[in-house]
């Protein structure tokens, strides 16, 4: 995937990089310091997704325990229904991996019906939403629902939660006794959640190496800490800063042969999503 944007003189990306550098930007954001941010009181609450890979050793292991209880039940289906950072990150990893994980992530009657028209009777099917009230994710369930019931399986039994605690979703899988419950951090925005269970659980369930997976983020995790011209994020930062200074308005992500299959929309949602705020922002646009 290719990344163009205007390009700025290397004297405004030399003078950018320097004062992120001197405000030690990637060091603080690591450190989880939200003054960084207009709104910091908002911002500390929501700052868990920085330390995700140092924080998932029992997440990991949970996951493993469940996709052998699967595979001993015969169940090789996975489905996700969920909207957004829900299903944007399991996708690609899922994909890059090369293992079977069906995305469910739209209401129109067919899709839904050609989901669940696939392998039911091995299916299960994983209900993500943070807060536990996505009407659109609620509508997925309940088709699914029915469509369990009509070849007599409990669809509890087929059935997986991964919400915030608290939430209705939460109230509803102890209720009717729902396969499997991952209550996820709350402190993680939902297009950041790629290493929380939002992310991990559906595709490692599907079979992705989600433990290899959260080894890297864990080893790159220094990378982005730092601050200096090595680090990969400061310097798109820096790009991204004079854009939109210079009022760019489109971001353009170029597919390439080599690409991760879904990376670009992911990309999309979480610049258009983090960058797009208060009427102002970056219009990414996948080509």
């Amino acid at each position: 995937m290719k990344l163009s944007l205007s390009v700025p003189v290397e004297e405004e990306f030399d003078a950018e990089a320097a004062r992120l550098i001197d405000a030690r930007l990637a060091s603080r954001l690591s450190e989880k310091d939200a003054e960084l941010f207009d709104g910091a009181a908002d911002a500390a609450d929501r700052m868990g997704w920085v330390d995700l890979p140092q924080q998932a050793a029992e997440l990991l292991d949970e996951i493993e325990s469940l996709r052998a209880r699967l595979q001993e039940q015969g169940l090789r289906t996975i489905s996700l229904a969920g909207m957004g950072g829900s299903s944007l990150a399991p996708e690609v990893m899922a994909q890059t991996a090369d293992v079977r994980l069906e995305i469910v992530d739209s209401t129109d009657p067919n899709q839904v019906a050609e989901a669940i028209g696939t392998d039911l009777e091995h299916t299960v099917l994983i209900i993500a939403s943070k807060s536990g009230t996505t009407v659109e994710t609620d509508s997925i369930r309940r088709s699914f629902a029915a469509a369990f019931e009509e070849i007599d399986i409990d669809p509890a039994s087929r059935m997986i939660a991964i919400t915030d605690p608290g939430t209705e979703l939460e109230a509803l899988a102890a209720e009717q006794g729902f396969l499997a419950t991952f209550l996820a951090e709350p402190t993680v925005g939902g297009r950041f959640s790629a290493l929380s269970a939002f992310g991990l659980v559906p595709a490692g369930l599907a079979g992705a190496d989600v433990r290899g997976i959260v080894a890297e983020a864990a080893a790159a995790a220094a990378d982005f800490a730092a601050d200096g011209l090595d680090n990969p994020a400061l310097r798109f930062g820096a790009w991204l800063s004079i854009a939109h200074a210079r009022t760019t308005e489109k971001l353009v992500l170029a597919e390439t042969a080599q690409q991760l299959d879904g990376l670009g929309a992911w990309v999309e949602q979480l610049v258009a999503e983090s960058l797009g705020k208060d009427g102002q922002g970056i219009l990414p646009v996948v080509v």
